[in-house]
Formats: C-alpha cells, structure tokens, sequence
C-alpha cells in the first residue's frame, strides 16, 4: 500500500528530518492490516471533497496527500450546511475535518465568524496553529483566546479581527463581558473534545455561549469528541438542528497501533524504573503522566538530576512557560515532558514515539486519550504503565474497558533499590504484632479453660442485701412526706380523724 500521510499535525516531513534517535529496544510496531484503511480514506482525495484551490494549496504544501476517514466524511457534510454530531478515534484528523470547510467557507474580513470551543490552553494553541498552517494561501486567521494571557496582549489580536477564534469557556466569556468580543458574526461554532469540556464543568458555559450566539440557520453547530455520551446527544439535540451523526469507527477507542505494556513496580521505586527505562530504550519522544502536580514537579527535578532533559508542565505553571515547554516538546528540542491530567487533551503533537502511565488514572477512560497522544496519524506507537500492588483494580478496569489484555513488560536488568526506613519500620510492626499474636494463641492452646461460675439467683449480685424497699413513686416523682403534705395543702384539706368524713 502506499504510504499516505494526513492532516492532523505538523508538517510529516519535520520527523522524517529530525536527527532525534528512533531505534528502541521495545520496537515500535508495524502497520497492522487494516489499520491503515481504517484511518485513511483510499477511495477520495482532498480535491474530491470540493475544497477551493487556495485551501488545496496549503493541504500539499504541508505534506499531505489522502484525508483520513473521519475527514472524508465530516467535510462534505459541513460544506452543505448541515450539523454535526461526529465521533472518531483520537489522532485521526479531527481538527482539519471541521478546519478545512471553514477556510473554504468563511468570508474574508469579517472578524468572528467561526468560534471554536477546546477544554484547555494547549489544545486552543495548538488547533489555532494548525488551521493558520493550513490556511496559509487563504486570507483567513485564526487567533486563540485563553487564560493565562494578558488581556491587553488578546486585545490587541482581537482588534486585528480574525476570522476564526479558537478559546476556552471561561476566557473567551470574560472577553465577551469586556466587550472585545462579539458573536453577531458567528457562523460556525464548534464544540471540540466535547467530552472533555462537560467532565470539567463547562456545561453551563457552554450551553450560554451558544445561546448568545445567532440561531440556526444562519450558525452551523459542529460538535466532535472521542466519545458519544447521552448526555454529549441531548445537549445536540437542544443546541442543533437535525444534526446528522458520524461515527468514523466502531468497537474499542485505544489507538489499534499502540503497543500497551505494563510493569510492576513498588511506589518507591517508580521513578528509578522510569529513569531507567529512559536512559536504556532512548525513546524518541517521551510523554509522561502523572495524577498530582506535585508529583509532575518532583519528578522532573529527580529525572534532571539523572542527566535527562525532562520539563514539567501542569496549571500552576504561568501560561508564558507553558507555551516555551510545548513550543520545544512540538520542535522535537525536549526529550520528556511530564504533564499532569489536564494536558491530555491539549497535547496534540505527531511525533510522540512513547507515552508514559507513571501513576494509572482512576478513570478508564481517561487511559484512553492519555495514550491516544502517540500513534498519532497512523504512526506507531508505545505506551508503558507502571503499576503498583494497589493499583491492580484499575488495570482491570482499564482492561474491561479496551477489551483487551495489557501484557506485562519483565525488565529484568533494573534492579530495585532498597526499602525506605519508613517501609522497613512499618514491616518490622506488623512482623512484631504478627508474632506477639501468634504466641498467644500457642499460650490460649496450652492453659486449662476457666471453670464455670455458679450463680445464685436468690441473692443481690455482689451481697448487697437492701434495709428497706425503694421510695414510692408519684407522677415520675419520689413520694416523700413533704411531697404529701405539699399535696394536701394545694388541695385544702384536713386529714379526718379515723371514721369522720373529710371536712372540706
């Protein structure tokens, strides 16, 4: 089969050209049969699906030969005008099939005519720089609008008017509060990795910006997600007119050319094995994710420390950093980058050779797009996780979830390190609780059992025998002489001789 390339990253021929090492000892996999074909369309080129020559031109300059199937069948739909409720599996071109038929369609010089919404920094960056790479013969911008940023730096690019603004929920609302940004031109507002967006509490968000929006038919809705909830459908439904739904593919969403492996490991000696992993395979690109911020800082500085070029990148960090960190990792000038969970959706860089589950999500579904980061546009891929004895649940779960078994990787040339004092200490008191009980269930067996007690039921317990009978009760009250006196007096009456009636 011929080898095609296409448009859901940088230009092919940036790793083709790179002088970065490729040869691993976990090889990356070959072209599995039929993998290709379900990636790529074999059947329509980019000229078939009717795009003007200027965008064409832009697709061949940047290396890219044949649309995957996704694009194939989402820019024919959007060139007509309909709405969109599309699902494809991660790095499959997502981006290109709703960016293309806008640089077709959009109008030149009128600011604000397309919105696209993403759930993170990164991921606006990046789908703002790829849709200018495209559009490069075109007259069409697209500018991003995230936080981070300062506002007066996105007001001076928001007053050039582009055409097509890639934000966040919350930025592109503050914006449009300051009134710097208008969607009386709207006429393409799409929703990408809108799974996303709805597990990080963008609901409301979302569903005022749309309705600020002008209505169909003059916008077009285009919502696109790795997955399909009911929820992602109802909110079509409300927001969309007839959306015509396309599922690109079927059965299980884990990128079908990453090879999966897991290795075992104690908690204290994950970040040895990771060193170790890459100082001896040398991957190419390295991803690696982690729960915690904490832990993404700590191990960048451990990692450094053993002469590996690693970079953190997480929240915390000032958005000026992260765009550095992202523009090296994108460039092929940073071996590692360690990113916590919320960079999973934003990292959309195609050379990636190897991702890394350094701490397992509690999320199965979150394991899925964090290895969708490599095997990007029909590369091959490797995905290492390492497991601790207390995290065996969620790779099952991770397993039910993909439908497949993930292998696990013996490494026998890494050798553990020594338990820390605080594991010794603590193994040492359950050893020694462990024995203390054990002696005295050998010391119980040995003594004779205790004889019964008898009790004689005719006695007070203890031998104390009462002088006299408890006091009389009246009302919940001790009846004391007073207490009758008192009683009689409230009632005026005399006490009567024996025989004689009471006087009254």
């Amino acid at each position: 089969m011929p080898h095609t390339t296409n448009v859901s990253g940088q230009h092919a021929q940036d790793h083709a050209e790179s002088n970065r090492p490729t040869s691993v000892s976990a090889a990356l996999p070959d072209a599995a049969p039929g993998t290709a074909d379900e990636i790529f369309s074999t059947v329509l080129s980019f000229a078939d699906l009717g795009l003007r020559n200027s965008v064409l031109k832009g697709i061949t300059e940047a290396g890219f030969t044949a649309p995957t199937t996704i694009q194939a069948q989402l820019i024919p739909v959007i060139l007509a005008g309909k709405d969109v409720l599309g699902q494809a599996k991660t790095g499959t071109g997502k981006t290109a099939a709703f960016g293309l038929p806008m640089l077709h369609a959009i109008e030149k010089g009128k600011e604000f005519q397309a919105l696209i919404l993403v759930p993170t920094r990164e991921l606006a960056i990046q789908v703002a720089l790829e849709i200018n790479e495209l559009g490069k013969h075109t007259p069409i911008k697209a500018s991003s609008v995230i936080g981070g940023e300062r506002v007066s730096e996105q007001a001076k690019r928001l007053s050039k008017g582009p055409e097509i603004l890639v934000a966040t929920p919350g930025r592109i609302m503050d914006m449009h509060e300051r009134g710097l940004v208008h969607y009386k031109n709207v006429r393409f507002a799409v929703l990408d990795e809108v799974d996303r967006m709805l597990d990080i509490g963008f609901r409301d968000d979302i569903r005022r910006i749309l309705k600020t929006c002008p209505p169909h038919p003059q916008r077009q809705t285009i919502f696109v997600s790795a997955t399909i909830s009911p929820e992602i459908e109802a909110l079509a439904r409300t927001h969309a007119v007839n959306a015509e739904k396309i599922v690109s593919s079927t059965g299980s969403l884990t990128v079908s050319l990453v090879k999966q492996y897991h290795l075992t490991v104690e908690r204290w000696d994950k970040r040895r094995l990771l060193a170790h992993l890459l100082t001896h395979e040398e991957p190419a690109l390295t991803l690696v994710f982690c729960k915690m911020k904490r832990t993404v800082d700590e191990l960048c500085k451990y990692l450094q420390t053993k002469n590996i070029d690693a970079h953190a990148m997480h929240g915390d960090m000032y958005q000026s950093s992260r765009n550095k960190v992202m523009d090296r990792f994108r460039s092929g000038n940073l071996s590692v980058l360690i990113a916590s969970d919320l960079a999973s959706r934003g990292i959309d860089v195609e050379n990636i050779s190897h991702v890394v589950n350094y701490d397992l999500p509690e999320d199965p579904d979150l394991y899925v797009h964090r290895i969708g980061r490599t095997a990007r546009a029909g590369k091959g891929g490797v995905a290492w996780s390492l497991v601790t004895p207390d995290e065996g649940k969620l790779l099952t779960q991770i397993e039910n979830l993909i439908n497949a078994e993930v292998p696990k990787l013996d490494y026998p040339d890494f050798q553990p390190g020594p338990l820390p004092e605080q594991v010794r200490a603590e193994r040492a008191r359950e050893t020694q609780q462990a024995a203390v009980a054990q002696s005295y269930n050998r010391f119980a067996a040995t003594v004779a059992p205790p004889k019964p007690v008898v009790v004689d039921t005719s006695k007070f317990p203890g031998g104390i025998i009462p002088t006299r009978l408890p006091p009389k009760m009246m009302g919940g009250r001790v009846k004391t002489t007073r207490s009758v006196k008192e009683a009689l007096a409230q009632a005026n009456v005399q006490k009567p001789a024996d025989g004689a009636p009471p006087k009254q």
